[in-house]
């Protein structure tokens, strides 16, 4: 008799143990399709609170590649780096295209990101190699969304706050992370008014200084809403060509809680001298 009830003890501890696994199951996948039920009902929504939770999420490693059509052919820069969202601070290092003969045309670019302003080393064009340029993000007409070859991954974030139009187009995964997928148009214009400071600016200049503030985008976000990939199409005019460049930015963000630490340069080791114009 204790046996069999030792025995029925054990059954019932066990069939609660996996009661519990497949309530735990069960209510994750109602989670997750409560999540995907709600990005289906309001994507606008969801896209434009999408910024938060990278500050949430602190920090990431990304890369990002930047194409554009150029004298008949597309090229592609390539950035590789880390940024810290809640200090808005990130380091890259950019890689220029191969000329035809497949020789390196310039050495990497080193990119220090930080609220308002670009610090570039190896920058050539008549610039001491020791030597960094800081160019402040709100003077450029496209408040560094192209100029530095890569986009400022928490400014590509931001512009979604301006999402004007979405839609949510189903699951799928980045890099082996389950995410979902919305594809969409931002306005430059809108989001400089829902950002704050220094972006607020940047994205204000980028709004002007571009053919159109509309900025279309593909975007996947992972079960914690923050961004994994985001790709955004751009078109400004570049130079004296007087029809309008279109630019494609990619960037990806993983690792997220990854330890970043960007020194800025000291005021003595930033160029003040005169940069050459390219042709």
């Amino acid at each position: 008799m204790a046996k069999r009830q030792r025995r029925q003890r054990d059954g019932a501890v066990l069939a609660a143990g996996l009661l519990l696994c497949a309530c735990a199951s069960g209510c994750a996948g109602v989670g997750a399709a409560s999540e995907d039920a709600r990005a289906a009902t309001d994507p606008v929504q969801t896209l434009r609170q999408a910024p938060d939770a990278l500050l949430t999420a602190g920090s990431s490693q990304a890369r990002t590649a930047m194409e554009m059509a150029t004298g008949g052919t597309r090229v592609t820069i390539r950035g590789e780096g880390a940024y810290d969202f809640r200090r808005r601070r990130g380091q890259l290092t950019v890689v220029l295209p191969q000329d035809p003969t497949g020789a390196a045309e310039h050495v990497p670019i080193v990119e220090l990101l930080a609220p308002g302003a670009l610090f570039m080393k190896n920058r050539g064009a008549g610039v001491p190699a020791d030597k960094w340029v800081r160019v402040a993000t709100a003077t450029l007409s496209d408040g560094n969304l192209v100029t530095g070859g890569a986009t400022d991954p928490f400014t590509a974030a931001e512009v979604l706050r301006g999402t004007r139009k979405a839609t949510y187009v189903g699951r799928t995964e980045v890099a082996g992370v389950a995410v979902r997928h919305f594809r969409g148009t931002a306005d430059l214009a809108l989001a400089a008014r829902n950002v704050p400071g220094a972006e607020e600016a940047a994205l204000r200049a980028a709004a002007k200084g571009f053919a159109t503030a509309d900025v279309p985008f593909d975007v996947y976000l992972d079960d914690q809403g923050r961004v994994r990939k985001l790709r955004q199409s751009f078109s400004f005019v570049n130079g004296r060509r007087r029809s309008p460049v279109a630019v494609d930015s990619t960037t990806l963000l993983f690792a997220f809680g990854t330890p970043v630490t960007v020194i800025l340069p000291r005021a003595r080791d930033i160029y003040t001298g005169r940069i050459a114009e390219a042709d």
